[in-house]
């Protein structure tokens, strides 16, 4: 554990033991943002072109020091780069670091034979993520040590700034370490504060503290109810029980103002919501009936009301309550039915869509095996996929292609800033 003391410095960490440091020369980046040589060797905090010098033995060594800089490189805003597990590549400069995952992404279609067109990438821009997971750790008895996971570490990086997250959760920092610092009570606990920024206020969900011994006493619960009331938050739940409220925590999805469960998902950035609803909405128009698979609160249902009717399902009780409360106070609709339902063991039949012409996915990372495979024997005209896994939707798209559909285009969306990580909204038709 790091003392929350010590404000971490940004640059590589000490190089681990294995072997004397040795020049090598970067080729590229790897899948996990690592700068790749021959060999092959990884080396974090590097790019295509710079000599470095690295030690450690085998395929993963540690930076020492950049001895030839690329062009590229920039200075990493963030004061816990380097040690902070969150963001990888900070270090590049924007440009080739957004060509690099769309570049990323056609290889992983092309992987599975699929070429298609593959538009300008919509790119969140920093300070705009609302959500955040912030891991818990004891610190003193007014604040507990509040951050990430270091790199490829247990250790937790109790952090000052986050560049990436919206300025509300960063200036709520010092408050969210005297919230958490009540759940520390048992030695087993390991919170993590699972804090969704909405336009009601802050709505924080807790999970990872100790139950088996009787949860929080009563006077860590008075602790954590003071301390929310103090900082403004609108709610706290602790595994979705609730702890504190102020206010409902809402959002805004098309016309509609959803009454958000503890937990509920939702995309990591508003403005990667918005690209993603218009370029779907654009995807969807002159349909007459719509399905919205795994659709959550309704993060696309509404919108396409407002085109159709829409039939929408979710895995979620919870989410699918949240959508059908808010459909009343939304003008303009088409129509929309819901239901809760387990896509995985129990999919929409291609029998039950034979009025449907437009269906609309956004599965966990998994992806949708047993759901693409109906939509395959359907006879639907048009799909759009939503995916934050490149690897699974192109094994989806595989299926829906072999059918006899097209994937005609996809949208990358980097709403993961500095991240390996890319999502994508693709369009198929017969």
């Amino acid at each position: 554990m790091r003392p929350s003391a010590r404000r971490p410095r940004p640059g590589p960490r000490p190089a681990r033991p294995g072997g004397p440091a040795a020049e090598l020369t970067i080729n590229a980046v790897g899948g996990e943002g690592d700068g790749v040589a021959p060999g092959p060797v990884f080396v974090p905090f590097t790019l295509p072109g710079e000599q470095v010098l690295a030690s450690g033995g085998g395929e993963r060594r540690e930076l020492v020091r950049v001895l030839s800089a690329s062009a590229d490189r920039v200075t990493p805003p963030c004061p816990h780069f380097g040690v902070c597990g969150g963001c990888a590549l900070q270090h590049w400069a924007h440009a080739p670091y957004l060509a690099w995952k769309v570049e990323r992404l056609a290889a992983t279609l092309a992987r599975q034979q699929i070429e298609t067109e593959i538009l300008a990438p919509f790119a969140a821009d920093p300070g705009t993520r609302r959500r955040v997971a912030l891991h818990a750790r004891r610190g003193s008895r007014e604040a507990a040590r509040l951050g990430f996971k270091a790199r490829r570490s247990w250790d937790l990086v109790d952090i000052v700034a986050c560049p990436i997250s919206d300025p509300a959760i960063q200036a709520a920092l010092p408050a969210l370490k005297r919230l958490a610092a009540p759940l520390l009570e048992h030695p087993k606990s390991a919170p993590t504060l699972h804090v969704t920024l909405t336009p009601t206020g802050l709505d924080i969900d807790i999970s990872g503290v100790e139950r088996k011994s009787g949860g929080l006493s009563a006077d860590a619960r008075v602790q954590v109810a003071d301390r929310a009331a103090a900082a403004g938050f609108a709610r706290v739940t602790l595994d979705g029980e609730a702890a504190y409220m102020a206010r409902q925590p809402r959002v805004t999805l098309g016309q509609a103002s959803v009454n958000l469960p503890a937990g509920a998902f939702l995309q990591a950035t508003p403005q990667a919501q918005a690209a993603m609803t218009a370029f779907i909405a654009d995807a969807a128009s002159g349909a007459n009936r719509i399905a919205d698979l795994f659709c959550g609160v309704g993060t696309f249902t509404f919108a396409l009301a407002e085109i159709a009717q829409v039939h929408a399902a979710d895995f979620d009780p919870e989410a699918i309550r949240a959508l059908t409360g808010a459909l009343a106070g939304a003008p303009g609709l088409k129509g929309v039915t819901a239901e809760a339902r387990d896509l995985t063991r129990r999919p929409v039949l291609a029998e039950e869509l034979k009025k449907t012409d437009v269906v609309v996915f956004d599965p966990p990372r998994a992806g949708a095996a047993e759901q693409t495979a109906e939509l395959a024997r359907s006879a639907v005209a048009r799909v759009i996929g939503v995916s934050c896994n490149p690897a699974t939707f192109a094994r989806d798209a595989r299926t829906l292609i072999d059918s006899g559909f097209t994937l005609d285009r996809v949208l990358p969306v980097d709403q993961f800033l500095w991240s390996p990580h890319i999502e994508l909204v693709g369009v198929f038709s017969r």
